[in-house]
């Protein structure tokens, strides 16, 4: 009989062969039996688990963008207003646990895969009007709703820019640079649209005078 908890384990430990097989071999060159030999299970093992390679790619798909909301989300649970919680959802995007050179490789691997896959498509898409919609609710605060969804925008972009750029990097990723790089932006537009709301307010009052 196999162990209590087993399956679970199994499936956790070939989703992580599965991201490091794919930053080794790339997307279209990654076997099922590269990822089981990684993982220490036999191919028929973890095809029993999945299925196909593609439903493993899926399953793995999945996996880091749930690692990715549950860590956003645990972040923002420590946030006291919606300055801290614009920081909690940019410093979620560079966690330790993500932004590292195998998960980046398998994330570019699966962005270019959702042009062809439906399904990975679907998600990805998921995953960025939730990331838009919880940057424009709290930038909001500072700006007007128009404003806060085009810095929302920026600001995911530049998210998105900067895991590109890191791919394109020789050494070891850098998060706090990243997180720095992203808040500045944050920052300005922030600081722009304080000044403009200031400057509008003093001058209806000197038409009204």
């Amino acid at each position: 009989m196999p162990k209590i908890g087993m399956e679970a384990e199994r499936r956790r430990t070939l989703i992580a062969a599965t991201v490091d097989a794919i930053h080794e071999n790339g997307f279209s060159d990654v076997t099922v039996a590269q990822i089981a030999k990684r993982a220490g299970v036999s191919s028929g093992l973890a095809l029993h688990y999945f299925g196909s390679k593609d439903q493993l790619l899926a399953a793995t798909m999945r996996h880091l963008l749930k690692d990715l909301g549950d860590g956003i989300r645990e972040r923002l649970s420590g946030a006291r207003n919606p300055r801290e919680r614009i920081s909690a959802i940019i410093d979620g995007n560079f966690a330790p646990g993500q932004f590292r050179e195998a998960v980046i490789a398998a994330w570019l691997a699966f962005y270019a895969q959702s042009r062809t896959t439906q399904s990975n498509k679907r998600l990805l898409q998921i995953y960025s009007g939730r990331l838009t919609s919880n940057l424009t609710y709290n930038l909001r605060h500072f700006m007007p709703r128009e404003d806060a969804r085009q810095v929302a925008e920026g600001t995911a972009s530049m998210i998105d820019g900067v895991w590109i750029r890191q791919a394109l990097r020789d050494g070891p990723s850098d998060a706090a640079w990243a997180i720095g790089m992203v808040e500045a932006y944050v920052e300005t537009q922030i600081k722009y649209h304080h000044d403009m709301s200031a400057l509008r307010k003093v001058t209806k009052v000197n038409a009204l005078q």
